[in-house]
């Protein structure tokens, strides 16, 4: 599964911050456990020790200890958990690697690949067809300025430019204004295009040029919300950038945003 492996790192990371809090909070935590009764309509509590094994009643001007003794019954079942899950994430990613399928098929002799029909297309062949795709972009005006990058392709603002660049110099294919059909809206084009090896699906970066024109920045909040409604959310497979007059776009955050979602 294309990520897993990004997905486990992140869920080990997260049940060990787990595992630091509810350890701490049990190193402060009181003797013994609690006992739960229902009488009648009220509830009471009782405190178990090895002296008071079916438990010691709590009064009412004790309740913190009631509050602490099921904090702890808490804490305990949850670091067992985390504990027993970070076991396992690390067996699996001792043995797991997201392309283990893939390097089934490149471990074998060259002669034996020719004759082998693969159980899915490999990634160097979908990254292929993908950039092999023919496509028509958005058309420009004639007294817009000509802004070519070094891939020798024309766009649209001199940010793009620098944008485009990067994907280029670090090489990330790239397909600038794609068009995509969002329902609702009709065809867009994206600034940029992706195919993601994280998940193997296809990412859009839309850089919002002008956030300071009102005319502009309503546009795209109405575009943004139809990507939404297709089921394209920022953070996920949307990548958003902002400009303005006084805030301009950098390499550094470019960089930034490849290295999360690229």
């Amino acid at each position: 599964m294309k990520g897993l492996r990004n997905l486990l790192l992140t869920e080990r990371k997260r049940l060990a911050k787990i595992l630091q809090v509810t350890e701490k909070r049990l190193r402060n935590s009181p003797e013994g456990t609690l006992r739960v009764s229902k009488n009648r309509k009220y509830t009471q509590y009782y405190h178990c020790t090895p002296e008071h094994k079916t438990g010691k009643y709590i009064t009412k001007g004790n309740e913190s200890l009631a509050y602490a003794l099921a904090q702890k019954a808490y804490d305990e079942k949850i670091a067992e958990l985390a504990k027993k899950r970070l076991v396992q994430i690390g067996r699996l990613l001792k043995d797991y690697q997201d392309d283990e399928i893939e390097q089934v098929y490149y471990k074998e002799h060259p002669g034996r690949q020719q004759l082998i029909q693969t159980v899915e297309p490999m990634w160097e062949q979908k990254v292929l067809e993908w950039k092999s795709c023919e496509y028509q972009g958005k058309g420009f005006q004639e007294d817009a300025p000509v802004i070519l990058t070094e891939r020798g392709e024309r766009v649209r603002s001199k940010t793009e430019k620098i944008m485009a660049d990067y994907f280029h110099r670090h090489g990330i294919d790239y397909k600038y204004e794609c068009p995509l059909y969002l329902k609702g809206m009709g065809v867009v084009y994206p600034d940029f295009t992706f195919l993601s090896s994280k998940t193997g699906e296809e990412i859009y970066w839309e850089h919002c040029g002008m956030v300071d024109s009102p005319v502009y920045a309503r546009s795209m909040v109405r575009k943004i919300e139809q990507y939404e409604n297709n089921g394209i959310f920022p953070g996920e497979r949307l990548i958003l950038t902002y400009e303005t007059e006084q805030s301009i776009l950098n390499t550094e955050k470019i960089a930034q945003m490849v290295e999360r979602y690229l």
